[in-house]
């Protein structure tokens, strides 16, 4: 924990808040940096502080729709009924959760370690950025958030597995495979970005003994603060943007960065 300086932690706290919700991967960022830089890599319990701030950030910008979630999660319990389109959300949000619960579980040594392999991150970004570019402009944004059906639910949900990959990013892949599936730009990232909630908050809870027995420093209160600070500004600048425009800029700072990883990684040999 006190491998990272403070100046360290904000940037890194800032990285982690844009790219968790823009479509260009924070865990990428949060493995290339260090790598690139020469710096000692902050571990795992630093990683789950900040996404500590982006769970802030993403409960507070949306506080009106947990809150409304919320109600209908209740109603679900005491009715036993789903009707309304807000307690369909809730079941949705369940069922796209599932896959990447499983398989965060059954592959997080991975996770942690083979799957950071730098060459390995500069291929995700461009194969998720070709994807990406490929799905926004060739399906048309027809399709709101409210015609959503559970097998469209889960298949965003498997897509969110292979965000596992630093490279692939959460809200990239959960994007893309509701672009595919021809949801409007602004429904597809609204969905990207409430079903990454849960995954979020289950990670915090399970790492956060970790993070108390490392112990809370300056450095973790600074990059909180950044990623909950970027993170909420990642989440207003992008529903804006993508309503006049599309994912094409991210698609494209995907292929520079995978392809400057790649000149790093040929040069340091």
């Amino acid at each position: 924990m006190n491998d990272v300086s403070t100046w360290q932690a904000a940037v890194l706290g800032t990285l982690q808040g844009l790219a968790e919700f823009l479509p260009i991967s924070s865990s990428a960022h949060l493995s290339l940096v260090p790598w690139a830089f020469g710096w000692k890599e902050p571990g795992l319990a630093f990683d789950v502080a900040l996404h500590l701030g982006t769970l802030v950030a993403l409960i507070g910008f949306f506080w009106t729709e947990w809150v409304a979630l919320t109600r209908a999660a209740l109603n679900i319990l005491t009715t036993r009924r789903v009707e309304t389109p807000a307690e369909k959300r809730v079941v949705f949000l369940v069922i796209a959760t599932i896959p990447a619960a499983v398989f965060g579980l059954l592959l997080e040594k991975q996770a942690e370690t083979i799957f950071r392999a730098p060459a390995l991150t500069a291929t995700a970004l461009i194969v998720m950025g070709a994807l990406l570019w490929w799905a926004d402009h060739s399906a048309p944004a027809a399709r709101p958030l409210n015609e959503m059906t559970a097998r469209q639910a889960l298949l965003i949900g498997c897509a969110q597995v292979f965000a596992l990959i630093p490279g692939v990013s959460r809200s990239g892949s959960t994007i893309t495979a509701a672009r595919a599936l021809q949801f409007d730009r602004q429904s597809a990232a609204v969905f990207s970005f409430l079903m990454s909630m849960p995954v979020i908050a289950a990670a915090a809870v399970l790492k956060v003994p970790r993070l108390l027995a490392e112990g809370i420093d300056a450095s973790i209160v600074v990059g909180i603060t950044a990623a909950a600070f970027s993170s909420w500004i990642a989440i207003a600048v992008l529903l804006r943007f993508v309503q006049r425009n599309g994912f094409a800029v991210f698609a494209i700072y995907r292929f520079i960065l995978g392809i400057a990883v790649y000149a790093l990684v040929a040069y340091r040999g």
